[in-house]
């Protein structure tokens, strides 16, 4: 079976912004009167979730249990300030592979989706500015389905806009290959039944390893040969 598509995730794969997302939830709990997240907190209950199960677990963590319409008041506020420093930014922190690893594989005129637990909204606008728009045909965001990662939603939906655009592709998940960066997310594509590639831009590689269908340090080193000829 050939490789069709490849879903990209976004933080942690496309822009390297975590400190920026930790920063602006530590905001929020200080407004709510506690302490900062610590790196243990952040990686339990944050790191590869989107924005409803970050704030949700954290706060739950701290004996604070918000309301559906407060978590998603706090959502936006975050998402406000997190547009408004992007806005700001002289050069945005996207992982200069991404740009090489994109340019290499056009040749192969695969489908890109992007796959995230962030906004929609925040997506369209990192990937605008950093002229990167123009190659993805479908964009998922966490404000889009119920359950974020690890649960496979996002990218079952994603999965259904391709074949809703591409009609005559007759796409599949075993032809759809996932590059992710986080243990939850790496669930949630083998749990749509896609291959995925764990890249250790946020987790060391031996972690990755161990979940994902393949690893590698960077997106320039992954094989599309090798993938496609291991894809049954």
């Amino acid at each position: 079976m050939t490789l069709k598509a490849i879903l990209f995730d976004f933080n942690g794969v496309i822009i390297n912004d975590e400190v920026i997302h930790r920063q602006l939830i530590d905001d929020i709990l200080l407004k709510e009167n506690l302490r900062p997240s610590t790196i243990k907190e952040y990686q339990e209950f944050c790191l590869g979730k989107n924005d409803y199960e970050s704030l949700q677990n954290i706060l739950a963590h701290r004996g604070r249990i918000l309301n559906r319409e407060y978590l998603t008041k706090l959502i936006y506020q975050k998402s406000k300030a997190y547009q408004d420093l992007v806005n700001q930014m002289e050069k945005l922190p996207i992982y200069e592979d991404v740009f090489e690893f994109i340019s290499k594989i056009q040749p192969r005129n695969l489908i890109l989706a992007l796959v995230t637990g962030a906004l929609t909204a925040e997506a369209e606008l990192i990937l605008t500015k950093a002229n990167l728009r123009q190659y993805f045909s479908v964009i998922v965001g966490g404000n889009e389905v119920i359950y974020g990662k690890p649960n496979p939603e996002c990218y079952l939906l994603a999965l259904q806009r391709l074949n809703q655009q591409y009609p005559d592709l007759g796409l599949k998940p075993s032809e759809c290959l996932v590059i992710e960066d986080t243990l939850a997310g790496i669930k949630a594509g083998q749990s749509a039944t896609m291959q995925v590639v764990g890249v250790a831009n946020t987790y060391p590689f031996h972690l990755l390893h161990r979940q994902a269908d393949w690893c590698v340090d960077s997106l320039i080193q992954l094989d599309l040969e090798i993938v496609e000829s291991k894809i049954t």
